[in-house]
């Protein structure tokens, strides 16, 4: 959606139905990652699902949503936690993190520590300018991010995660190409 607006406008833009679907898409794979068992997706999808709650106040969408909308959206990553703690039990969370310090495991780690620091870098710089907005060093931090997720997932066999981070590939560069040209125009 964010591509298709930005490629209908020419320049790079923040609207509304990317930080809501975003929101979505990141509750939805919060729960997979929990039925995935994986600390990697479920660590990145908790800070990441408050930076989207964070643009829609910064959109002045956030107090459209009825109160009991956001009551829910803010009990779910709450709640995941609390379940995610049920699952792998504090001693099972802990073995399991350090026995499974592979090569793989850091390169899912890193690219989800990159994918999550873009959020703050993007929510730095909306602060900064008092709006929501995709700065381009948000894309390349994606795509360095998604990059190393989709070899991550080539190791752990997860063809939703090879899927979603392989072709979100496909906007970040073409956004780094919009956000160049926007740049280029206002040089």
């Amino acid at each position: 959606m964010q591509w298709w607006i930005a490629e209908t406008s020419k320049h790079n833009v923040s609207p509304s139905a990317f930080w809501i679907l975003s929101l979505a898409g990141s509750g939805i794979f919060l729960c997979y990652g929990i039925l995935r068992q994986d600390i990697v997706i479920i660590l990145g999808q908790l800070l990441s699902y408050f930076i989207y709650v964070r643009n829609l106040q910064l959109k002045r969408d956030w107090k459209s949503f009825p109160s009991v909308l956001r009551i829910a959206i803010i009990a779910i990553p709450i709640v995941a936690v609390f379940y995610s703690f049920r699952i792998f039990r504090y001693e099972s969370l802990a073995s399991s993190l350090f026995q499974n310090m592979s090569v793989f495991f850091i390169v899912g780690l890193t690219g989800q520590l990159l994918l999550n620091f873009r959020f703050i870098y993007q929510l730095y710089h909306s602060e900064r300018s008092n709006e929501s907005i995709l700065p381009p060093g948000f894309w390349w931090l994606s795509m360095a991010g998604s990059s190393l997720l989709v070899v991550y997932s080539l190791y752990r066999r997860d063809p939703v995660l090879l899927i979603a981070q392989g072709m979100a590939l496909v906007p970040y560069v073409r956004n780094i190409i919009l956000s160049k040209r926007s740049y280029d125009q206002h040089v």
